[in-house]
C-alpha cells in the first residue's frame, strides 16, 4: 500500500494544536508522513526546533510555488493565509511523488486508524466530508448547521484527501488557481476562504467521493446528529460509529459554546473538550508570545489593518507603487 502523506498548515500561533495532532495521528497512524506548511516567521530570540517535535518535514511559505509572495503575504489575514497555501502544498507534495495525500486541520485529533482514506483512495480521485450528513429537526440548529452550510460551504475543508491521479492533479491545479487570488473571507461575494470553492468538486471531477462515516470530522455542526458515547475499553463512538478524528475547532471561544449546545449534556463530550484543552496547555510553546504572527506587522513593528489589506489588494496603483507593503509601512495609505 502506498504511503500516505499527511500534511497542516498553521502559523506559530496554532503550535500548540499541531503538536496535538501530531501527537495523535502517530499513535494510530505511525507510518503516515505529516508534514506541517507553515506561513509564519520566528520572533526575535525564539527558536523553532523541528527535531523536537512530531513532524516529518516542515514547509516555509516561500518553498512554495507563490508568484510575488510579499504581495500575496498582505493580501490575507493569518486565516486566509494559512487556506491560501493549501492548494500549492498539495501541488507541490504530487509534484514530489505522493501518491495519497490527506490534509488535517491543525485543531484536529485523530482517535482511531484512517487506513480507510488510503483504501478509499485506491478507487476514488478526493474525498470530501460534509458538514451534516442528515438534516436537523430543531430551528435552532437548522439556522447554527443547515443554513451555516449553506453560507459557509456545504463540505468541511479541514479535511480532504486527494490520490495522484490525472484527476487528482487536475483538482489541485484547479484549486491553487482559485487559491492563488480569490481565498479571502467575503462570505457576501461567495467566498469563505479555501472552502466554498470545494461546492463545486462532486459537478466538476467525477472521482469525488462523498465521506458519510459519522466517525470522521465530528465538530460543532454536527453534534446534535453525532452523540458521542464511551464504551467500556475506552473506545469513543460518534452516533454509533468509531470516532475517527474530532475537529476542535475554535476552541476557547465560539466553538466551544457551539460544542456545549450541542453535547446536551453528554458527559462523553466534556471530557473530550476537558482532555483536548488540557493537551493544549500542556502543549503550549514556551516563549511564544500571546497571539503572535510575524506578518501582522509592518517592519517598522506598527499594526496592519484588515482595512490596510483590503485596500491594498484592490488598488492596483498602490500594488504597483509599493510592491513591498511590509517595508513601505502604513504611510502609503494615508492620501489614498
Amino acid at each position: 500500500m502506498p504511503k500516505v502523506h499527511c500534511f497542516t498548515s498553521a502559523s506559530f500561533a496554532y503550535l500548540d494544536r499541531v503538536r496535538v495532532l501530531a501527537a495523535t495521528l502517530k499513535t494510530y497512524n505511525p507510518e503516515w508522513e505529516l508534514t506541517l506548511c507553515l506561513s509564519d516567521q520566528e520572533p526575535s530570540g525564539w527558536r523553532f526546533d523541528t527535531s523536537a517535535e512530531q513532524i516529518d518535514h516542515l514547509v516555509r511559505i516561500s518553498e512554495l510555488d507563490i508568484e510575488d509572495l510579499q504581495r500575496f503575504i498582505f493580501d490575507h489575514n493569518v486565516i486566509e493565509l494559512c487556506t491560501a497555501v493549501k492548494g500549492a502544498m498539495l501541488s507541490r507534495l504530487f509534484a514530489q511523488g505522493a501518491e495519497k495525500v490527506v490534509y488535517l486541520d491543525p485543531d484536529i485529533a485523530v482517535f482511531g486508524s484512517l487506513d480507510e482514506l488510503s483504501r478509499l483512495l485506491d478507487h476514488h480521485d478526493i474525498l470530501l466530508t460534509p458538514h451534516q450528513l442528515s438534516p436537523d429537526d430543531d430551528i435552532s440548529a437548522i439556522a447554527d448547521n443547515e443554513m451555516g452550510s449553506l453560507k459557509y460551504g456545504i463540505y468541511n475543508l479541514g479535511f480532504i484527501a486527494v490520490a495522484n491521479t490525472s484527476e487528482g492533479q487536475r483538482f489541485s491545479q484547479w484549486w491553487a488557481r482559485r487559491l492563488a487570488i480569490h481565498c479571502f473571507d467575503e462570505v457576501a461575494n461567495g467566498l469563505f476562504t479555501d472552502q466554498k470553492w470545494c461546492d463545486l468538486v462532486p459537478a466538476f471531477f467525477a472521482g469525488a467521493h462523498i465521506l458519510r462515516d459519522p466517525g470522521y470530522n465530528v465538530a460543532s455542526w454536527n453534534l446534535s446528529q453525532r452523540p458521542i458515547s464511551i464504551d467500556e475499553n475506552g473506545t469513543v463512538y460518534a452516533g454509533g460509529s468509531p470516532l475517527k478524528f474530532f475537529h476542535f475547532t475554535k476552541i476557547d471561544w465560539a466553538g466551544e459554546v457551539a460544542i456545549e449546545n450541542y453535547a446536551r449534556g453528554q458527559i462523553e463530550t466534556f471530557e473530550l473538550l476537558s482532555w483536548y484543552k488540557n493537551l493544549l496547555v500542556l502543549n503550549k510553546p514556551i516563549g511564544l508570545p500571546e497571539r503572535y504572527w510575524a506578518y501582522s506587522i509592518y517592519a517598522d513593528g506598527s499594526a496592519i489593518s484588515d482595512e490596510h489589506r483590503l485596500q491594498y489588494r484592490t488598488d492596483r496603483a498602490l500594488r504597483e507603487k509599493y510592491p513591498d507593503p511590509f517595508a513601505a509601512g502604513a504611510a502609503i495609505f494615508e492620501n489614498t
